[in-house]
């Protein structure tokens, strides 16, 4: 069981922090390698404990677990392992004929102490991401898990106990009285991710103290399946989407826009694809998660209502559970079409061209997520004329599994991106230098100008 933070301990310790990174120990590329390599070394000793902590918040499997939260984590500390030294350099810029015998650069500098708020639908990657970016870009941080998933937010605070000094990287526990109190405080960044109503309520402390932030919020991400479509492929990987983590993922599936040509191709298929991924009955398979709380169970089962059932649709409360569904027959304006489901619930909207599916996306916020299913020439035009913070062509999820793309939101989606060398610049500041040397002292840029109509031409 997790201890709350006591209320008057925040303030103190974010002062900490403050001293710890004014004292520049964190500054050299040395020690920043260092922590991560010991926070590698403490991810591989606390896997199980983590792993465990997931099945007994979410009834996350040992393989989800590894493949969604620790093996990203960890691809992300190799990634700046094996780069930071080269990313971090001082970056040299070419300078004008203007300005000799001047010469440019930027340097990559850590803004400070960071604030890294964290959801519970993801809850170790959601956390270590970030601080991987926190720690290889130099700044101390304190970090905030959700507790809602107790038993992660247990293990995580006792891995970075045994990993880190408080004064370098802080655990802070408990609910909204915490978040309020933590958000009063003074940071260098804030770094949340969460719904887009939170995200203001983040975004209107940081403006107090004008505070950058990164929000990594999320919305309705929709898929497009087109008549040039797989519709096999479709259906599977969209069903893989939705019943990861069931759904509880800001970039899963959150409605179909399906081609009438392929509409009933696609139901059947979604259903022979469930099958596949879960057996007759998901309840049952080892691999499919629960919702998060009563509330979510409560809150995702009232859109059962909103459609036609037209594959899965049993649900048991006292186990949270509810299978992977279909809704036909849904309207635009329904509570399942304009709120963010996070649970596994799809709705469809049959179009009948791509035009209609491209209009249907721009009249609504710029999702997280943009899934396309049609031949490329399709799908290239779909991303030319939409927006989204990602987006992947014939497939689902997987532009957050490399950590070698930059993952963020646009619009109400989100605020700023990370993952490799974004982590490092989101965690920075990109700092404009000039050198100029003191053997020579060229006279034209002084008052009064003389020669002025032919340095002009420099210009």
């Amino acid at each position: 069981m997790i201890t709350p933070t006591r209320i008057e301990d925040i303030a103190p310790l974010v002062s900490a922090q403050r001293s710890y990174f004014r004292s520049h120990a964190t500054l050299s590329l040395d020690f920043r390698r260092e922590m991560l390599q010991r926070l590698k070394a403490s991810i591989l000793r606390f896997e199980k404990e983590l792993c465990d902590a997931l099945y007994l918040d979410l009834h996350k499997s040992y393989e989800e677990a590894y493949m969604t939260e620790i093996s990203i984590v960890l691809g992300e500390i190799d990634n700046f392992l094996e780069n930071l030294r080269r990313w971090a350099a001082p970056s040299k810029k070419s300078t004008p004929l203007k300005m000799f015998p001047s010469r440019s650069m930027i340097l990559t500098e850590p803004l400070g102490v960071a604030l890294i708020m964290s959801p519970w639908n993801y809850p170790v990657q959601l956390v270590l991401n970030p601080l991987v970016g926190a720690i290889a870009a130099g700044c101390t941080a304190v970090v905030k898990p959700s507790p809602y998933v107790e038993h992660v937010a247990e293990v995580l605070e006792r891995l970075i106990y045994e990993t880190f000094d408080k004064e370098y990287i802080a655990v802070v526990q408990g609910h909204r009285d915490v978040n309020t109190e933590l958000l009063r405080q003074r940071y260098d960044i804030i770094f949340f991710t969460g719904s887009p109503d939170l995200g203001r309520v983040v975004m209107r402390a940081a403006a107090e103290s004008v505070t950058p932030v990164i929000l990594e919020l999320g919305g309705k991400c929709p898929v497009i399946v087109d008549k040039s479509a797989d519709v096999r492929l479709a259906a599977k990987r969209v069903a893989w989407g939705k019943s990861l983590n069931a759904g509880q993922t800001c970039i899963a599936p959150d409605y179909v826009l399906v081609h009438e040509a392929v509409k009933s191709e696609f139901i059947g298929e979604f259903r022979r694809a469930m099958t596949e991924l879960h057996g007759d009955d998901a309840q049952l398979s080892k691999h499919y998660v629960r919702l998060v709380s009563n509330k979510a169970f409560e809150r995702v089962s009232g859109y059962l209502s909103d459609g036609r059932v037209v594959a899965g649709g049993r649900v048991d409360a006292a186990d949270r559970y509810i299978e992977p569904t279909l809704l036909d027959d849904v309207s635009p304006d329904s509570a399942v079409m304009t709120n963010e489901i996070f649970g596994p619930v799809l709705p469809m909207i049959t179009i009948k061209s791509v035009d209609e599916a491209i209009a249907f996306v721009n009249d609504r916020e710029k999702p997280l997520a943009l899934y396309v299913f049609a031949d490329e020439g399709v799908g290239r035009r779909v991303l030319h004329l939409t927006s989204s913070g990602g987006a992947c062509l014939n497939d689902v999820i997987m532009h957050i599994a490399n950590e070698h793309l930059p993952f963020g939101g646009v619009g109400n989606s989100g605020i700023g991106r990370y993952h490799g060398r974004d982590s490092l610049y989101s965690f920075s500041h990109r700092r404009s230098v000039v050198v100029t040397p003191t053997w020579l002292d060229l006279p034209f840029r002084y008052m009064p100008y003389r020669l002025f109509k032919w340095v002009k031409k420099l210009m």
